[in-house]
């Protein structure tokens, strides 16, 4: 009998969640994320030394005028992990914009635009990039326009339908649904906790999944965020899984056989309804959901906080 991991690409592409590319070659996934929590890790591994440090002088070296270094210096690092990480995994890797710019439809066009460029310096086409943004209204709006020019997005920070319905109106490329923090938070109101086919997270991503497949959207799902691998087992069939290098061991391990629970048949028979949906519509389904509401804010307070000690780590070394 195959293992779950391999049973499981039968039907989902599988992506690994970690900026930590030396644990990726063991399971083999197609595509990979990153975001400022997981670079933030892996820039202080002893192992990644040489490469933060390389990545600094070559920085420094061919921005000797620049007025400000650190900047530069943090995009190149995430440019820098993310070529290596690209050398490993056939298809796409994810990049994420600066969560203090998470309101600002304008600095997200452009760090999407920047980012790309700093691509094609390295030789990477930009077909292999997925541009990270937060799943804010501005966000929302930044992708649309960076997807007209050919920028694929990944929305993220993604926790109600009426963001998914969103993205998917704005043609973007693939969102995230955060199945873990979802889950999280039903977790701490509700003092309880939840088998996974009744998983506030699982039962989120289906919901988005089921209304993208019923009404022909083309935006990809890629639930991320799991907490444990029956997380994973429920959403089996979905388009895309990211997953850590912990849970991915996990279902390596396992041989139990592994059904679909995701297909767009299925899909096509449920009773969910069209949402119709503008700005102010956007922003009172979202404002009525308070779990949403919440995590959204959080998880973008979170990653700033991590790229801020990002920021600091390596202001130290300049």
């Amino acid at each position: 009998m195959s293992s779950q991991l391999d049973q499981l690409k039968q039907f989902t592409v599988v992506v690994a969640d970690s900026g930590d590319f030396a644990t990726l070659k063991q399971f083999a996934p197609r595509d990979a994320t990153t975001n400022p929590s997981l670079i933030l890790k892996a820039a202080q591994m002893p192992e990644y030394k040489s490469l933060v440090e390389k990545t600094i002088a070559d920085t420094k070296k061919s921005n000797a005028n620049a007025k400000e270094l650190l900047p530069i210096v943090l995009d190149d690092l995430l440019i820098a992990f993310v070529s290596e990480i690209l050398k490993i995994v056939p298809g796409r890797v994810s990049t994420e914009t600066d969560a203090n710019m998470s309101f600002d439809t304008d600095a997200l066009i452009a760090k999407g635009r920047r980012f790309i460029e700093l691509y094609k310096a390295q030789g990477i086409p930009r077909e292999r990039i997925l541009i990270k943004i937060a799943s804010t209204w501005e966000g929302i709006r930044a992708a649309e326009i960076l997807q007209r020019e050919g920028i694929n997005c990944n929305l993220t920070l993604l926790f109600s339908l009426a963001q998914a319905v969103a993205c998917a109106e704005a043609k973007v490329k693939l969102i995230s649904p955060f199945v873990g923090r979802i889950m999280d938070w039903y977790k701490a109101k509700e003092k309880k906790d939840f088998a996974s086919a009744e998983d506030p997270g699982v039962i989120s991503v289906k919901e988005i999944y089921s209304y993208y497949k019923k009404f022909g959207h083309a935006t990809e799902v890629m639930g991320a965020s799991f907490r444990n691998i029956g997380e994973i087992q429920e959403l089996a069939g979905c388009d895309l899984l990211t997953i850590s290098p912990q849970l991915l061991g996990e279902l390596r391990k396992s041989e139990t056989p592994l059904p679909r629970k995701l297909s767009p048949e299925i899909a096509h028979e449920s009773k969910i309804e069209k949402i119709p949906l503008d700005e102010k519509k956007f922003r009172w389904l979202l404002n009525e959901n308070a779990m949403a509401t919440e995590k959204t804010s959080e998880g973008i307070r979170l990653f700033n906080a991590d790229a801020q000690k990002l920021a600091q780590f390596i202001a130290a070394k300049l």
